[in-house]
């Protein structure tokens, strides 16, 4: 067997544009491999990735030392280390009910009327110009509309909280960052948790109903919850609430004016929209990357994987597994069988899941009906670099003009997706 190449390959931009051609060429020569230039495992195969993600002898972790990163970084490690995403039982199950009534299927439903008016102001004002940047006008703002709307953020605070989070958001997806890199990324997430906690204590005006913010000022009172914890989990979901969907937007779009065909299916047959939310997740998802570090030497998938090694895995490459998906870099909105890792799996599986598909697939509706003739606009798309968050910098598209577009968003449920979300798991 040759020896695959490393999954640093990924940051080359050449590979970007056919990474999944590349994934193919990892899982050619061993779904489970050890990469020297990173000095980790890394895993593509699906069995072997979503047995991993639930192993509780792999530890979420992600700085077990803080005093071994470089200084600058430091500083952010510290609050990444307070996170659920990287937090293992006992402290993982604490720190997600904290914030998971928020994100239950019943409270994601009460924000579809939100979501539907932020999508049609957006594309009611794109309507006329017969363009878009579908990542800047549509794809960033919204998440963030609604996840600040989650967080009771006063309007005239969102974009300095988009502008801290994107720093941050890059140090997470890109571990080869210089020094100042690092010390912006931390002197963001400093600035972010200034911010947050004068929010979350600010006592002269209440919070809004149903907000984040409402239930948290309740939780912290009846349970005496550590306030650095709470804040350091809602600067989680402010950065992963809305780059992920971000992406999920972006690229799903992407995936369709590649593949007009599947394009034309959905605006003839809307009830497909949930089936078609997940295949554009698993065709292309927006987090590829989960990391994992074994607590103790281990077998995995028949290797002996030392105490303190790391273990990558890489949930694109999962999800287009032949042996799992069949012709897996088919568009197929018909695709039977087989679990999608666009969402992670195990006790780490997404909480926002149910939010993310509903935001997606009220604005993938919206695009497909209300902007005619829909098409790139001839420009590459352009990826960031990044081996965690796959996403674009920016997608042009061009459509025919609509004049005196009027505010037509559809006002009912997406065909096909219940009042709870689709009863999907968060």
């Amino acid at each position: 067997m040759r020896t695959p190449s490393s999954l640093l390959r990924a940051f080359r931009p050449q590979v970007q544009g056919r990474l999944y051609d590349f994934y193919d060429e990892l899982r050619s020569t061993d779904d489970l491999f050890w990469d020297h230039r990173l000095d980790a495992w890394v895993a593509t195969g699906h069995a072997v990735v979503s047995s991993a993600a639930g192993d509780p002898r792999l530890s979420s972790v992600r700085y077990p030392d803080i005093a071994a990163v470089s200084e600058e970084l430091r500083p952010l490690a510290r609050v990444l280390s307070r996170q659920m995403l990287y937090s293992d039982a006992p402290d993982h199950p604490r720190l997600r009910a904290l914030i998971s009534k928020a994100f239950a299927p019943r409270a994601v439903a009460t924000l579809r009327a939100r979501i539907v008016e932020a999508v049609d102001r957006i594309i009611t004002h794109a309507a006329p110009t017969g363009r878009m940047d579908i990542v800047a006008d549509l794809a960033r703002p919204l998440p963030l509309t609604i996840i600040c709307d989650l967080l009771d953020v006063p309007h005239r605070d969102r974009p300095a909280l988009a502008a801290w989070s994107e720093p941050v958001a890059e140090a997470i997806g890109n571990s080869r960052l210089d020094a100042d890199g690092n010390r912006a990324a931390s002197q963001s997430m400093a600035d972010l948790l200034t911010y947050l906690r004068g929010l979350l204590t600010r006592q002269d005006t209440p919070p809004a109903p149903h907000t984040l913010r409402a239930l948290i000022d309740a939780q912290a009172q009846d349970t005496g919850q550590d306030l650095d914890e709470l804040l350091a989990n809602c600067a989680l979901l402010l950065i992963a609430g809305h780059e992920t969907t971000t992406h999920f937007i972006g690229n799903a779009t992407l995936a369709l004016l590649r593949h007009p065909q599947a394009a034309d299916q959905l605006r003839r047959r809307p009830d497909l929209m949930p089936a078609a939310v997940e295949e554009l997740l698993r065709y292309d998802a927006p987090v590829q990357l989960m990391l994992r570090r074994a607590r103790q030497d281990m077998d995995l998938a028949g290797r002996a994987v030392g105490e303190g090694q790391t273990v990558l895995l890489v949930c694109g490459a999962a999800n287009r597994d032949p042996a799992v998906f069949p012709d897996p870099h088919v568009l197929d909105f018909g695709r039977a069988g087989g679990r999608h890792m666009a969402f992670g799996h195990g006790p780490h599986f997404c909480l926002g899941a149910a939010l993310a598909r509903m935001e997606g697939a009220i604005a993938l509706e919206a695009l497909l009906t209300r902007l005619p003739d829909l098409r790139l606009d001839g420009t590459e798309p352009q990826w960031q670099r990044s081996l965690n968050f796959r996403g674009l910098t920016r997608l042009d598209v061009a459509f025919a003009p609509v004049p005196d577009a009027q505010d037509t968003g559809v006002q009912e449920p997406v065909a096909g997706l219940s009042r709870e979300a689709g009863g999907l798991q968060v």
